[in-house]
């Protein structure tokens, strides 16, 4: 009986198989294994050379042929007569009497579509960032090629080039106008617990009295214009009454503004509480967190920050502005299908959105790029510093551009000293950094136990009640003391300016106006802003020594003790504070701690060097009657150390600090400061409160500066230890779709390694458990056919089974026989292994620089265990004597 034969034939030399996908086979071992066909073509319609578009061609014109197809194998063993020739050939029969299963699931698997789905990740999961690589660069690859092409693949090729620039732009747009909201509206909502402008109630004490004629210069945050509560209700200023009364509404309005903040967060983003540093951080190295970074957690978090710093709670805006920043990256980076589809991609752009972060917080755009290259970034090629480093700039530009201070800075405490640092100094500079490297120690320690009986007692279960009672605490306490009352903003502003003509009215510097060269304020020869602004020109000419009467000591020292009660005030309420559900950074905070120890010791040192220079020898720089002293450089060196001391920072931080004065020599005492607050903080523990919170919460981040000083080997580490069930593996060919779907449902682990058979272990490939389900899932609504006894097939075809010969003679298996079901497009076919016998520190480098997020373990090629990320990390733990079970995730 004759057959209809229908052969399609392609051309591809050797490198694509019987069906036109890309072949496992050497290209010579194919061509051997080929027999030639018939050259029958008188049957059935004329197909193109495409196979692909044959088949589809065939299934229109003759839809009978396709469940009628009968194919024959023939091993790679056997000899051929003839050597066989390279091409995509398909044979389709309407011979009856049976259905080819090979060549029914060969059709299906060049039909098949992208299951949706496939390639990404589950929720609190790592990413395997050299699969992530590798299909940029495949993408990559493909858009280049087909660039000349026509001018629409042009265009695309163009698009896809300047897509990181322009992603990275509206990043910093984004992030410098925020910055500029939040600064704008917390300075005018901070002020808004002592009084309220009415002439225009949207102004600050500052602005409402810009246009009063009785403001004077030293006093230019008083004017009739601007009323307090107290004179508001009590008609007068004066008196305990008017005090109480504004004692009573500044903390009303700060307890209300906590309120507001936690409840925001609680009700509808969880996410904007805290800083968002260490979670940051987890994220660029790989991790998951699905809507941390998204739209309603961006919301949220801007309007919170406003209220959370209002309310004079101990904690900054810097850390939030990071997240904030970031939020935006990732917001903008699903505009692009570059960065939308590919998670290594997306954590460049956020790696460069932390440095727009921190180039608004801190108005320090070169130190925002070096604090993302040392603190955040897991991933950091070159484009992406300079992509971080455009990104700053842009967010820079546009803070500078809305000027939300009013001072053509991009800070609040800017400032510029004019005098030089001595010799003899860098002592107390360095004791600076030893009281910076124990506080950071000390507050790491007690900040971390805290956070931790809060997330493990039931005082985790009322977020709400614990800030109020924060909140009311900080208000009841900070009103007395002038210098807690203000925000910790104004606080280390005025700690860190310099003693000049122009702040003789501060106690702090208890000096009286110098006899020469400045006339003094009070004598100033002309009112008109003209002639003032002359005047300051001359006052804050450079020198290196005022002549000067002595310090008025009594009011000095009052400001001393409230200096000392505000130290012990911060050092204290910081540490309940930062963790709590409001958003709470903690750079402030710390730099405030800093300011105020620094300048109580410039203070003492500024009084030792006037009264007992010649006795300490540094008459030679100072003379008798003379101040070369400034206390204001001890405060912003405290302030520097503190926070080197609590976050580990060391080269971005003397960046941000010079880009702050805009002095090149303090440098020396800046970089003597950290060091020597860094080596005291290490001497406690090596982590920063980040790292520790980043722990704390059970993240799966592997420290890059973590050392493994334990001699062990892959085999310590990986899973199943001794005693355990053994591992979960798939084999290549013999499991059925319900036995996979059964493995699926039973087990946790994130994936499973596929093996030749269950006897032999061979190790083939690795299969993600997501991708499986959604395979599974994908078969089962469009596969015709497939049933639970349908084989699975997960690896290329043994050595010995069929090849590709097809004939007409039919098979005995019926019409209804299950159909295979192909899913070796999903497998990992070269998965990164290790011998068992492999050094843990190579294995822990492996994790560290590749980014993996499991390594197989073998031996003489056969499948012993697998280590993830976790095991890595519980496995250091452990060697560490601390508790492997507090890491969480994977």
């Amino acid at each position: 009986m004759e057959s209809d034969l229908l052969r399609a034939q392609g051309h591809n030399s050797g490198s694509y198989n019987s069906f036109g996908s890309p072949s496992d086979e050497d290209p010579d071992e194919v061509a051997s294994d080929f027999v030639p066909l018939s050259s029958d073509h008188s049957s059935g319609p004329d197909l193109p050379q495409d196979p692909t578009a044959g088949l589809r061609q065939l299934i229109r014109e003759r839809p009978s042929c396709i469940n009628t197809a009968a194919a024959t194998w023939r091993t790679a063993e056997q000899p051929t007569a003839t050597e066989g020739v390279i091409g995509s050939t398909v044979v389709v029969s309407d011979a009856g009497g049976g259905a080819g299963v090979s060549g029914l699931s060969q059709l299906l698997e060049i039909l098949e579509e992208p299951i949706p789905g496939v390639g990404t990740y589950d929720d609190f999961h790592t990413i395997d960032w050299l699969r992530e690589k590798s299909r940029d660069r495949e993408r990559h690859r493909t858009i280049w090629s087909r660039r000349k092409s026509s001018v629409w693949e042009f265009l695309t090729s163009v698009h896809d080039a300047w897509s990181g620039w322009l992603v990275v732009t509206l990043t910093g747009l984004a992030a410098g106008a925020l910055a500029g909201l939040i600064d704008i509206a917390a300075d005018w909502m901070s002020q808004l617990k002592e009084g309220i402008c009415l002439p225009a109630f949207w102004f600050n004490r500052e602005q409402c009295c810009w246009t009063s004629n009785e403001t004077t210069f030293l006093q230019r945050d008083r004017c009739p214009q601007w009323h307090s509560w107290g004179q508001l209700v009590m008609r007068t200023d004066e008196g305990a009454g008017s005090y109480i009364c504004n004692y009573i509404l500044y903390v009303l309005w700060a307890v209300f503004l906590a309120l507001v903040a936690v409840l925001l967060v609680k009700m509808f983003a969880p996410y904007a509480c805290g800083s968002g540093i260490p979670e940051i951080k987890t994220i660029l190295s790989g991790f998951i967190i699905r809507g941390y970074l998204g739209k309603w957690t961006l919301l949220i978090k801007t309007v919170t920050l406003v209220l959370a710093v209002s309310s004079g709670l101990s904690l900054g805006k810097e850390g939030p502005l990071v997240h904030v920043a970031c939020c935006c990256g990732n917001i903008f980076s699903y505009l692009f299908p570059k960065y939308r589809t590919n998670e290594a991609k997306k954590r460049e752009v956020l790696s460069a959105a932390s440095a727009a972060g921190v180039s608004v917080a801190f108005g320090a755009p070169i130190g925002g790029v070096l604090f993302s290259l040392e603190e955040v970034s897991y991933y950091f090629p070159m484009k992406t510093l300079w992509r971080s480093f455009f990104a700053a700039l842009v967010a820079a530009f546009v803070l500078r551009a809305l000027n939300p201070f009013g001072s053509s800075h991009l800070v609040l405490f800017y400032v510029q000293y004019r005098r030089p640092w001595h010799l003899p100094e860098l002592l107390p500079f360095v004791a600076l950094g030893v009281f910076g490297g124990l506080w950071g120690a000390a507050f790491i320690k007690f900040n971390i136990a805290w956070c931790r009986r809060r997330k493990f007692s039931r005082l985790g279960r009322f977020p709400v009640i614990e800030v109020l009672v924060v909140a009311l605490v900080t208000a009841v306490l900070s009103y007395p003391n002038p210098y807690t009352r203000k925000s910790s903003s104004s606080l280390i502003a005025e700690l860190l300016r310099d003693c000049n003509p122009l702040q003789q009215a501060s106690p702090l510097c208890g000096l009286s106006p110098p006899s020469s060269p400045y006339p003094s304020p009070s004598s100033s020869p002309s009112p008109s802003p003209s002639g003032f602004a002359d005047n300051v020109t001359s006052w804050t000419t450079p020198v290196t020594a005022t002549t000067a009467a002595p310090p008025d000591l009594d009011s000095q020292n009052a400001s001393l003790w409230l200096l000392g009660l505000a130290l012990v005030f911060k050092v204290v309420i910081t540490v309940f504070t930062f963790g709590m559900k409001v958003p709470s950074g903690l750079f402030i905070p710390s730099m405030a701690v800093g300011a105020v120890a620094g300048r109580l010791l410039g203070i003492g040192v500024q009084r030792m060097a006037w009264s007992h220079g010649a006795a300490l020898g540094i008459d030679g720089w100072c003379s008798p009657g003379t101040s070369c002293v400034t206390p204001g450089l001890y405060a912003m060196v405290g302030a520097t150390a503190c926070l080197a001391g609590v976050t580990r920072m060391t080269v971005s931080l003397v960046v941000i600090v010079f880009e702050l004065t805009g002095g090149l020599e303090y440098i020396v005492p800046l970089m003597a400061a950290i060091m020597t607050s860094k080596w005291v903080g290490d001497a406690f523990g090596r982590e920063g409160i980040y790292e520790a919170h980043i722990r704390l919460n059970g993240y799966p981040f592997l420290e890059a500066k973590e050392e493994v000083t334990h001699t062990t080997l892959a085999a310590h580490a990986m899973h199943p230890r001794p005693g355990e069930p053994p591992l979960t593996l798939l084999t290549q060919e013999d499991m059925t779709v319900g036995e996979v779907r059964q493995l699926v449902r039973d087990s946790t682990c994130n994936g499973f390694p596929v093996v030749a058979s269950r006897e032999s272990h061979r190790l083939i490939g690795f299969a993600l458990r997501r991708d499986l389900t959604l395979a599974l899932e994908n078969a089962s609504e469009r596969a015709e056919g497939l049933d639970d006894s349908s084989l699975v097939l997960l690896g290329p075809p043994r050595a010995g089974t069929a090849r590709a010969s097809v004939t007409s003679e039919p098979l005995s298996c019926p019409l209804h026989a299950a159909r295979p079901l192909k899913l070796r497009s999903i497998v990992d076919d070269a998965p990164l292994a290790v011998s068992d016998r492999t050094p843990m520190d190579t294995v822990v480098d492996m994790f560290r620089k590749l980014g993996l997020r499991q390594c197989l373990v073998t031996r003489n090629g056969r499948l012993l265990g697998i280590i993830t990320k976790k095991d890595v990390l519980r496995h250091m733990a452990q060697l560490a004597n601390e508790d492997p079970k507090s890491i969480m995730f994977n």
